[in-house]
């Protein structure tokens, strides 16, 4: 075991997370694990965070949607801008492949990407933090805010902000799963941390025929191929290569005979790229390409640009805030520094409006480095638990010191 994770390595005069609060956050975790729901879907794990935080003596409120929630702690006297601790709750279509006690019981659906874990930091933090506002300890006022359908393109930040997330918020921190890092420490960067992530649907069309005779026809076949290849090739040099402007295709459905042209093909993918301002002109670049490269086979192109979500830019303030909490409470040690993400999150809406920082919580048990890693978005995801004290003894922290 890292003594990083050791008790007696980790002196505090917090408390934050005692053996109670520990084993009661590792039950709550596993129990929406073996719960998980889709974006906006949410209604068991929305009622029972709502009971455990009215448990706990604070009035939560649902989001407009009827899923998330928001759920403000205001120590008596304190003014000022409240600081949102923001967790997203929603899981992923995706089977459950672990084989233990707390693998999902709902076919199809998983909690593979640290969702449940987000959650229950969030709930932990609040829960501390409740308990230090009534001891006079909290001099600021905090938000925890629980938000469905991060994983549901343009993700339900928007949706959340609409309902008044960010209203009186003056800086928001998240954390998220990093299955690369060892429990017991924290990934951070300054700027960008993630990647924007837009959604691609293209329909090509074109009159169609016998294979005997392609050029009675407009070959979509070919089109749809030379599509495939040729558009991010002709965008990787149409585009600064610094911005990272990468589109890949996921899907090419067309034909269904092997003497027949058929009349029309659908491709469906991601672009993907690691500087905003490129994100904000990526949809002409991608408009322009897929109809140049769809002209050349002459076939009739309709493109369908889904806008997903910006890269999430780390502002300094808030991550400088992050490391100052984990380095009091854990030691310099505790902190390292990560690379750019490709995968996108929806917390960079957020950002959008109000300065403030996303920081990867190491999930990997200690030791376990040369180990087969247990990716995101993967059936066998699953973490070390003992990051969950972690975060909530950061995010705690977090309050606290700002």
């Amino acid at each position: 075991m890292s003594d990083l994770l050791s008790p007696e390595s980790t002196p505090t005069t917090l408390d934050a997370v005692d053996g109670a609060l520990r084993g009661e956050l590792i039950a709550f975790r596993r129990d929406l694990h073996m719960h998980p729901e889709l974006g906006n879907q949410e209604v068991r794990t929305t009622a029972v965070l709502r009971e455990r935080l009215e448990r706990a003596g604070l009035a939560p409120r649902v989001l407009d949607g009827g899923t998330g929630l928001i759920c403000d702690i205001r120590p008596a006297g304190a003014e000022g801008p409240l600081l949102a601790l923001r967790a997203d709750i929603d899981a992923l279509p995706i089977p459950d492949t672990k084989d233990v006690p707390y693998r999902s019981t709902v076919p199809g659906r998983a909690h593979a990407c640290g969702h449940d874990v987000h959650t229950t930091v969030v709930l932990g933090a609040g829960l501390v933090l409740a308990r230090l506002a009534g001891r006079g300890l909290l001099r600021r006022p905090v938000r925890l805010l629980f938000q469905p359908a991060e994983e549901v393109l343009p993700g339900g930040a928007q949706d959340a902000i609409t309902s008044g997330a960010l209203t009186g918020v003056g800086r928001i921190l998240a954390l998220h799963c990093d299955p690369k890092v060892d429990a017991g420490r924290i990934g951070v960067r300054v700027g960008p941390i993630t990647s924007a992530c837009d959604r691609i649907e293209v329909t090509l069309s074109g009159p169609g025929g016998h294979t005997a005779r392609p050029h009675l026809t407009t070959d979509l076949v070919t089109a749809a191929a030379r599509v495939v290849t040729d558009v991010p090739a002709l965008i990787a040099r149409r585009a600064d290569t610094r911005s990272g402007i990468a589109v890949t295709w996921g899907r090419l459905t067309t034909g269904h005979a092997p003497n027949v042209i058929p009349q029309t093909a659908q491709l469906s993918g991601t672009m993907r790229c690691l500087d905003l301002a490129a994100w904000r002109t990526a949809p002409d670049l991608v408009h322009a390409a897929v109809d140049e490269v769809a002209a050349l086979c002459r076939a009739k192109s309709e493109l369908q640009y889904i806008r997903g979500v910006p890269p999430v830019v780390n502002e300094e303030e808030s991550t400088a805030l992050l490391v100052s909490a984990m380095t009091a409470r854990f030691g310099a040690q505790a902190v390292t520094g990560t690379e750019q993400s490709l995968g996108g999150e929806d917390f960079s809406w957020y950002l959008e409006h109000v300065p403030g920082a996303m920081a990867r919580l190491g999930v990997r048990a200690p030791g376990d480095a040369s180990a087969a890693p247990r990716d995101l978005h993967q059936g066998d995801f699953d973490v070390d638990e003992r990051a969950i004290a972690v975060g909530v003894d950061l995010l705690t922290g977090a309050a606290l010191l700002e």
